[in-house]
Formats: C-alpha cells, sequence, structure tokens
C-alpha cells in the first residue's frame, strides 16, 4: 500500500541559531496535510521537521543518501524494503541509501528528518 502526499506548507527558512528551540514546537499541525520545516540546508545534507496529519503520509520513494527519521510526537509507520517498523516517540531509524521506502498514515505525528550527503562523492 502506498501512502498518499500531501504537502500543506513548505517552509524553507532555517532556524535562529545559538538560541535552545524546543523541538516539538517548532511545527504545527495543517488539516488534511503534510507540513515541512527546514531547520538546516546545506550542501553536505539537511535537517528537516515534520507534521503528518491524521491519514497523511509519503508516498514511496528512494533516496541516493542515507536518511535519519527520529519521531518526536506521536508514533509513526515508516515502511523500508516493504518491512513495516512502527516508532513511538523518541524512536529513530536509519533508511539506507537507494532503499525503496514511505511513511503510512498511522494518525498524527511529528518527525525530524536527517540527511547526510557527505561521504557519496
Amino acid at each position: 500500500m502506498k501512502a498518499k502526499k500531501m504537502v500543506g506548507k513548505i517552509e524553507n527558512t532555517e532556524l535562529e541559531k545559538s538560541k535552545a528551540h524546543i523541538v516539538v514546537e517548532i511545527i504545527e499541525y495543517m488539516a488534511n496535510s503534510v507540513v515541512i520545516k527546514t531547520i538546516i540546508k546545506k550542501s553536505t545534507g539537511n535537517i528537516s521537521i515534520m507534521s503528518f496529519d491524521n491519514g497523511e503520509g509519503l508516498t514511496e520513494k528512494t533516496s541516493p543518501f542515507d536518511t535519519f527519521v527520529q519521531i518526536i510526537e506521536g508514533k509513526a509507520e515508516i515502511v523500508i524494503d516493504k518491512i513495516h517498523h512502527i516508532l513511538d516517540a523518541g524512536q529513530g531509524i536509519i533508511i539506507p541509501a537507494h532503499m525503496a521506502n514511505f511513511i503510512k498514515p498511522n494518525g498524527r505525528f511529528k518527525m525530524i528528518s536527517t540527511i547526510i550527503k557527505s561521504g557519496y562523492e
């Protein structure tokens, strides 16, 4: 089963540096949408925070880079190479480069996504 993708808002401004942030409060839920906010964006990788409303997920994709995702609120189902992983708040998983993956709708949740591009030149 492939999840649908409905991105409601993408914000590409980085967070203020040298200031503490309550990560789970950086992003809000938007009805029937996935919201993405960039925390750091560099040529060697990026860190984003995402919120998923009930019934929202991301379609199947592959990336040429390893991606680390950590759930910071709620519970999520991450499917990597057809293997389903249920993650609770505080848990994370590495999605290997070139491996098919998607995020299956499973209730409201927030997560951090970290992509590291260095080492793949």
